[in-house]
């Protein structure tokens, strides 16, 4: 018997047995509201970490939002106690870092805030193909979700900078969005609470700090909380620093925590700074982060202070990176090319070609390196703000530091 007759055969036996094939048609897919049943929001921190959801922690630079993200990640591990005495259920925690190295920064500061190591993993990489290559959170989603149901127990998943995950233009909102939900899908699959880092947009000083968020509005949109932590001048002319919910679609949107950075020997020889929290506060995000002391006047000193810390954050002494990749995010911020060219200025940052047809590099100097001074073009028009020019660049060869004007001028 052929495959036709066969398959006729057979037809003719499922139509005798009353048997018939059921084609579900593609379409729009409705659920009915008696047929789901109603579910609390799951909290990991009540009102400010929920499991199954994403969460944005932003601040200016400086803030400590990695110290406070590496805080919770040791409470969870421990389950210790929250800022407000609750107690948290034990669990073990991942961070993926795009700004700090595991052992060096991220692993002391846990052990400065007590973390159990033994729950602490940190995303080194990814292999494809037999090959490590670095993680790509727009790309390597799914094989971190594999890993992380390996581990078992994953209650907090850290992600810095959380602007990584977008692929595309972080300011256009269709491509956040459908670069976010990826995490928003990974939190809910995982029951894990998902914590990304962000920088706040500079100036806007007074306004409403979720709004301030670096990027598209749909950081904030897509995300169920945002944190948001900044240092302020209280009225009694002491500067305090405060973590503040700024949104929330699940639960309260007001209300914080006084904090303190502090620097503490983690283990013998090793510095590493980690928080000390202090008392409630209350209020709207807007009320406890506004200065009463800020001033237009004062606005430019903290956006040059903005502009060298983001800056530094991009550079190592170690390696030199691509102009437009150092520079990128403090474009993102908002930052002039000016701004950008004197935080370079104020850092000292060596400058070098990658090639005769390729783009410049930066580096921070090593302190052994001694300093080095070339003619910067501030005052000409080459050096005025909106001008793509930049000369008087500094190049080094044959393991030495030359003075030179750049053949081809750098644009950024």
């Amino acid at each position: 018997m052929n495959v036709e007759n066969y398959d006729h055969f057979a037809a003719l036996l499922d139509a005798d047995a009353g048997i018939t094939e059921t084609t579900i048609p593609d379409g729009v897919v409705l659920i009915n509201g008696s047929d789901l049943t109603p579910e609390a929001v799951r909290w990991l921190w009540q009102y400010w970490l929920a499991l199954g959801k994403l969460h944005i922690l932003a601040g200016a630079p400086g803030q400590g939002k990695t110290t406070i993200a590496l805080a919770a990640m040791a409470t969870v591990t421990i389950g210790g106690r929250w800022p407000d005495g609750s107690r948290c259920e034990p669990g073990n925690v991942l961070m993926w870092s795009g700004e700090d190295d595991p052992a060096d920064t991220l692993l002391p500061r846990l052990i400065a805030a007590g973390a159990d190591r033994s729950r602490c993993y940190f995303v080194s990489g990814t292999r494809i193909d037999g090959e490590l290559q670095a993680f790509d959170p727009a790309r390597d989603m799914e094989a971190l979700e594999y890993q992380a149901r390996a581990i078992g127990g994953v209650k907090l998943i850290v992600v810095d900078p959380v602007v990584s995950a977008v692929a595309g233009d972080s300011h256009k909102n269709t491509e956040v969005r459908r670069a976010l939900q990826p995490l928003v899908d990974l939190a809910s699959r995982l029951d894990c609470a998902v914590l990304g880092i962000s920088h706040f947009s500079k100036g806007g000083a007074g306004s409403d700090p979720a709004s301030r968020v670096v990027g598209s509005i749909a950081f904030t949109a897509v995300a169920r909380v945002v944190l948001v932590a900044a240092k302020v001048r209280g009225e009694d002319g002491e500067d305090r620093r405060i973590l503040a919910r700024g949104k929330s679609n699940i639960g309260p949107d007001d209300g914080g925590f006084e904090y303190q950075l502090e620097q503490i020997e983690a283990l013998p020889g090793i510095q590493a700074s980690r928080i000390t929290w202090g008392k409630a506060v209350e209020g709207t995000a807007r009320e406890l982060l506004t200065d009463p002391n800020e001033t237009d006047s004062n606005d430019a000193t903290s956006d040059a202070g903005e502009a060298v810390a983001m800056l530094r954050a991009e550079l190592s002494a170690d390696h030199w990176t691509p102009c437009d990749t150092c520079t990128q995010p403090l474009k993102d911020a908002g930052f002039t090319k000016k701004q950008i060219w004197t935080a370079s200025k104020k850092l000292d940052v060596k400058r070098q070609k990658a090639g005769m047809d390729k783009g410049w590099q930066w580096r921070l100097r090593d302190p052994g390196e001694g300093t080095f001074t070339t003619a910067y073009p501030e005052d000409s028009a080459e050096g005025s703000e909106g001008s793509n020019i930049l000369n008087g660049e500094s190049s080094e060869s044959s393991g030495r530091l030359e003075s030179s004007v750049a053949a081809d001028s750098e644009v950024f």
